[in-house]
């Protein structure tokens, strides 16, 4: 623990030091990265940020790996490149030029026994009147489909279902099965019955409030609304990823913030102490006491609900039934001799009623083109993935029998039999808040009981996304109320809070 920002004592100091104000961010992920980032932006030098994290490294769940001697994500592997604050905090850190983008391949999905391209006109699987589905639905599946546009629909604006029923419902079991829980499989790692249609498909529901007739209907208009005007410019790449992976980043974010992360420490307990707060660290038989005069915390939602149960027992409350799903990821480098009967796709998506155990497969040397062979070591890389909520039985599968299982899918959807010639396992043990029904009231509730807690703010992927540029958008938007707290604590009578 920094020295110089943490104390044994009877509480803090009266009032805040406008020259040097001590803040503590819980949480070194990408949300507590670059909140931290943004409070040395806005405070200067002098503030004593405090970054403290239980694990052994920053980055949360983002990590690069060296997989035979090249570096490979095997957390989340690329952002939404459509959003905007993963590219501005890259340009802000000069690491505009590290972004790349995937090349032309495109995805398919193993449905029905057969891998086939993944049908367009889908808003996250979910059919739109432009959509060919002949390739991934059955005869009786797609007579479901067609006729769900002329079936009466009853929806009241405002409301929430759980996605799978209401697919199951207007669209049949196939759809939910084999397009939409694969996609959103790689989302939230979870399943589509258990998810909320107005968190993790909102622009469905909006198009839903506003009287859509079908869900056919639903799907059309919230695509018109999200797609290009016409004459607009064309779009650019949907994803972006960074050239030496993740930790690029995370390394450029601890470097710009100037703090020597505080990790193996668990903030066991966070309390009032006169006008700031004060953090209970390490372990119960001789803790340690770190006073502050904000706290930003970005944790996993179990440590949020703990660490908010002391004061502000309401807003613990408000995410209790928030559920968490784990997942493994395999990585694995190949000669490129062997594997040549991949196809040129960037990956297969894998339905959740086919009988393998793999949920999806990325193609990572034909999707990046920074990693195609000829341009690393001759080595072809890919990625597995493993696990969906309510599954917690493959985090305790050993490695070799992961891998003998990721080797059999591969076999059966590509006949690659090749033995890799390296693999890493990387287990995500909790590692995506699930939106449930009602999740956006949930995160409305904490909000508001946390808002009356002065110089404490949240961030992370519990509250407006699971995705590296929301994350990033929360972690920033926190760091500024907490300037703004601290500057209207320091600002005299009369004088400008402005910040």
């Amino acid at each position: 623990m920094n020295t110089d920002a943490a104390r044994a004592g009877p509480g803090p100091r009266p009032g805040v030091d406008v020259e040097a104000p001590r803040i503590a961010v819980v949480g070194a992920g990408i949300s507590g990265l670059a909140g931290a980032h943004r409070l040395r932006t806005l405070l200067g030098p002098a503030a004593r940020i405090t970054l403290l994290d239980r694990a052994d490294r920053v980055g949360g769940v983002l990590r690069t790996v060296e997989l035979a001697g090249r570096p490979m994500d095997v957390g989340a592997e690329a952002f939404l490149a459509r959003r905007p604050e993963v590219a501005a905090l890259a340009e802000e850190l000069g690491l505009g030029d590290r972004i790349v983008h995937p090349g032309p391949a495109g995805p398919t999905i193993r449905a029905g026994g057969r891998v086939t391209a993944l049908p367009a006109g889908t808003l996250l699987g979910i059919p739109g009147s432009s959509a060919r589905l002949d390739g991934v639905l059955s005869p009786a599946g797609l007579a479901r489909v067609m006729a769900e546009r002329e079936r009466p629909l009853t929806w009241t604006a405002g409301e929430d279902r759980p996605l799978g029923a209401l697919l199951r419902d207007r669209l049949g079991d196939e759809v939910a099965d084999r397009l939409v829980e694969p996609l959103l499989g790689g989302v939230y790692a979870g399943r589509v019955d258990r998810l909320g249609t107005r968190a993790c498909v909102p622009a469905l529901a909006s198009a839903l409030d506003g009287g859509a007739t079908s869900l056919t209907a639903a799907v059309d208009s919230a695509l018109a609304a999200t797609g290009p005007r016409p004459g607009a410019a064309t779009p650019g790449p949907v994803f972006g990823a960074f050239r030496g992976g993740y930790r690029v980043l995370l390394e450029a974010l601890l470097e710009a913030t100037g703090v020597r992360p505080s990790l193996g420490l668990t903030v066991r307990e966070l309390a009032r102490a006169g006008e700031g707060w004060r953090l209970e660290v390490g372990s119960a038989a001789a803790p340690e006491y770190l006073d502050a005069d904000a706290v930003l915390l970005a944790v996993p939602t179990p440590a949020l609900r703990r660490l908010l149960a002391v004061p502000a027992p309401a807003a613990a409350a408000a995410v209790e039934g928030v559920e968490l799903a784990s997942s493994v990821v395999v990585a694995l480098a190949y000669r490129e001799r062997d594997v040549a009967g991949l196809p040129p796709a960037s990956g297969v998506l894998i339905a959740a009623d086919e009988s393998l155990a793999s949920k999806a497969f990325t193609f990572s040397a034909t999707k990046w083109p920074h990693l195609a062979p000829g341009s690393t070591d001759g080595l072809v890389r890919l990625r597995a993935s493993l696990g969906r909520a309510g599954d917690e039985t493959t985090l305790q599968v050993p490695d070799e029998d992961l891998l003998a299982r990721v080797r059999a899918d591969l076999a059966e959807l590509t006949g690659v039999t090749a033995a890799p010639v390296a693999v890493h396992v990387q287990r995500w043990g909790g590692g995506l808040p699930q939106y449930g029904v009602g999740h956006g009231e949930r995160v409305a509730r904490l909000e508001r009981e946390v808002a009356g807690l002065a110089g404490l703010e949240i961030a992370g992927s519990l509250l407006n996304g699971v995705g590296v540029p929301a994350c990033v958008a929360t972690a920033r938007a926190a760091a500024e109320r907490i300037v703004t707290h601290l500057a209207r604590r320091t600002a005299p009578v009369g004088g400008s809070m402005a910040v």
